[in-house]
């Protein structure tokens, strides 16, 4: 049932995608962020669609997350990629409003929809998320460059290939994609994780099994029950925060935890696996 309820999320979140983007976004020759954005760059300039080619560009970033990052994320995040795809084939590119402002700001606000419930269901809408993480990981670099620069890339070549309004229009979508996907998800490429728990042997146990992250065991007091408890504390990528959710959820569903965003890190964090 929980893959079904995954699946499900993830065939939405396509779609969504694909509505942003044949409904406003290619109509308005206004850019996403991403590969996304990156596809439709390509696909002004040679006779292949947005679709097409997005699913080209993720072949490759594919193979390397499967290698690099994990198989389930992975394939979740192409399953998404190959729906997306079928769905701007399906979709009919139509123009329903002629003001670019509008489409810049409902293009990026369904597709960002799209892109965070999808995030939030443990899986990606595939390419830079990928290619990020990566990187982020060898280097420990802020995430946030690399979308930067990817998409500073975009609007850079957007504003040659047509006009430079339209390059302003893109930077508009830009800003209000990462701003719902931020109030749905996290940008934020690492987290850290406050469990008080009554269970703490059963929780780190299966915590370990199913996650390779470090945990910290604190003694605990409830300040109104009195009871003796544990908080474990554990720094976590955005990526693997389903799955804490999940082992949380099946072994102490009474367990309280806090989900803060984490600036920086010092000392050991395994950045591989």
């Amino acid at each position: 049932m929980e893959v079904v309820k995954k699946l499900f999320i993830i065939i939405i979140g396509a779609l969504l995608i694909a509505i942003g983007l044949n409904v406003f976004l290619i109509p308005a020759n206004v850019f996403a962020s991403g590969f996304t954005g990156v596809a439709q760059l390509i696909a002004t300039v040679i006779p292949l669609s947005t679709g097409i080619l997005l699913f080209l560009l993720n072949i490759p970033v594919a193979i390397l997350g499967w290698l690099k990052i994990g198989k389930s994320f992975t394939l979740f995040s192409f399953i998404n990629v190959i729906l997306t795809t079928f769905f701007l084939e399906i979709t009919p590119v139509i123009e329903i409003s002629s003001d670019l402002l509008l489409n810049a700001v409902f293009g990026g606000v369904i597709l960002a929809i799209g892109a965070g419930i999808t995030l939030k269901w443990g899986a990606s809408s595939g390419g830079l998320d990928i290619i990020a993480l990566i990187l982020s990981r060898k280097s420990d670099r802020p995430v946030g460059i690399y979308f930067f620069l990817l998409n500073a890339l975009i609007v850079i070549t957007s504003g040659l290939l047509f006009d430079w309004e339209r390059a302003l229009y893109t930077l508009v979508t830009l800003y209000v994609s990462s701003r719902v996907i931020d109030a749905i998800y996290t940008r934020h490429v690492k987290l850290t994780a406050f469990i008080i728990t009554k269970n703490a042997d059963k929780l780190r146990e299966a915590i370990h099994n199913r996650m390779t992250r470090g945990i910290t065991r604190l003694p605990a007091k409830g300040g109104y029950s009195q009871e003796e408890k544990e908080m474990l504390m554990i720094v976590i990528t955005r990526y693997e925060l389903y799955e804490l959710k999940k082992v949380i959820q099946e072994v102490d569903p009474s367990a309280f935890t806090n989900i803060v965003e984490t600036a920086g890190i010092f000392g050991l964090f395994r950045k591989e696996g």
